[in-house]
């Protein structure tokens, strides 16, 4: 049961009110920004909530439990507020959402209608859409281990046992060609084979996506360097001559495992594991059915 502060309480007893909405967004890098759909700028809590932003909010969802609905919030970009270019390249990406609700004649007569976090962000013309999701998403998630034939420890760390900050399996290189929002030619990366950063991770050192990182689908040798795919677009402002750091992959495989990493003894998955086929064809008129196990 959400509890109204004295104060708001008696405004909203009141027989009018002066009411708005203010977001505060804290973005995962750290950067904290307030916004308001109120016509005027609002500060509190040590925050400027600015007017100017065109922000507003649609109708929200609020149920029992541990569903997980949401809502959506608009706004436009602008130089001051929301940028493009940001948008783009993932900075608001999981970014947490605190929802008030404020009287602007006094800003200290708030309450907090909700925290969420910021989901998919599509782009209209010059105006924004972001989906508000509960927190309770999190909850959809996987957690804990599976089992399957495949590894499911990440590549470097404390479970999988790999330096993956080692030379071998890291390297230095440079935007050659931006060839769509999908693909980069670099170089620096000659001394390792084609595929070897197949399902790496790509992280820029320099340049306006400086810090941003991105997943390789794949990587091939071609005249003049190597192509890197993505699969999803790379942040917007990358240019050649961008300096990167490229982290080699893993596919989960044992065979993998042992041969590219030596790393066989501590593979989390379990290859060896009977497969469908193998779980649909014990049935038959010829197989001995005494109670025996059908595999070991």
């Amino acid at each position: 049961m959400r509890t109204i502060p004295g104060g708001l309480q008696a405004h909203l007893d009141g027989e009018a009110t002066t009411l708005c909405h203010a977001w505060r967004v804290t973005r995962r890098d750290g950067v904290v920004m307030g916004f308001t759909d109120h016509d005027r700028d609002l500060s509190f809590g040590g925050l400027a909530y600015l007017a100017a932003s065109g922000f507003e909010a649609s109708e929200t969802e609020d149920g029992n439990g541990l569903s997980a609905e949401g809502g959506d919030l608009a706004g436009g970009f602008s130089a001051e507020a929301i940028r493009t270019e940001d948008l783009s390249a993932g900075r608001y990406d999981g970014a947490k959402v605190e929802v008030y609700w404020v009287n602007w004649q006094n800003p200290a007569q708030r309450l907090l209608l909700r925290t969420a976090e910021l989901g998919e962000v599509r782009r209209e013309g010059g105006l924004f859409r972001a989906e508000l999701r509960r927190l309770t998403h999190r909850l959809d998630q996987v957690r804990g281990r599976i089992y399957g034939h495949r590894c499911d420890a990440v590549l470097g760390d404390g479970r999988c046992g790999v330096n993956a900050a080692a030379p071998a399996f890291r390297a230095t290189a440079t935007v050659g060609a931006v060839l769509d929002d999908m693909r980069l030619r670099v170089s620096g990366l000659s001394g390792f084979a084609e595929r070897f950063f197949r399902y790496g991770v790509l992280t820029f050192t320099s340049g306006a996506a400086e810090g941003l990182a991105a997943d390789i689908e794949d990587q091939r040798k071609v005249a003049g360097g190597d192509e890197l795919t993505f699969w999803l677009p790379v942040p917007a402002g990358v240019a050649a001559g961008d300096a990167m750091q490229v982290t080699a992959g893993c596919d989960k495989r044992f065979a993998t495992c042992k041969a590219k990493f030596s790393n066989g003894l501590n593979f989390r998955g379990f290859p060896h594991m009977p497969g469908s086929d193998f779980t649909y064809g014990y049935a038959d008129g010829e197989t001995v059915h005494d109670g025996r196990p059908l595999y070991e």
